[in-house]
């Protein structure tokens, strides 16, 4: 008698465990969609350009080079770009023109090109 009851328990666990596995989220299956966005700029680290992050933009360690984030924010549909500086906090900033409209521009180590 118990030897049954401790083969029900064993079974009863590792039935219990095996559910546990399946029932949980798969967090490395591959996408092929674009990076969701979030309002906390918990974000990969580069963003498609059909995207742009909600709080862009955003602090960080930026790996563009002066001449990649000038063609970024030209390819953004920005012209005249002058001034570019990187600042202490990441973020590459520069005038320029959109629309004939004077604009100063941003962009991020994430890419996201945003103007003020």
């Amino acid at each position: 008698m118990k030897k049954f009851i401790l083969a029900a328990a064993l079974l009863s666990a590792t039935a219990l465990s095996a559910a546990a596995q399946t029932s949980a989220p798969a967090t490395t299956t591959p996408s092929t969609s674009a990076p969701a966005t979030s309002t906390d700029g918990n974000t990969p680290a580069v963003a498609s350009p059909e995207t742009t992050n909600p709080t862009a933009p955003v602090e960080g360690a930026n790996s563009f080079t002066e001449d990649q984030a000038k063609t970024r924010i030209q390819e953004a549909g920005y012209t005249d770009v002058k001034d570019l500086k990187k600042d202490d906090k990441g973020i590459w900033m520069a005038a320029g023109m959109k629309d004939g409209k004077s604009v100063m521009i941003s962009m991020d180590y994430q890419g996201n090109v945003v103007a003020k």
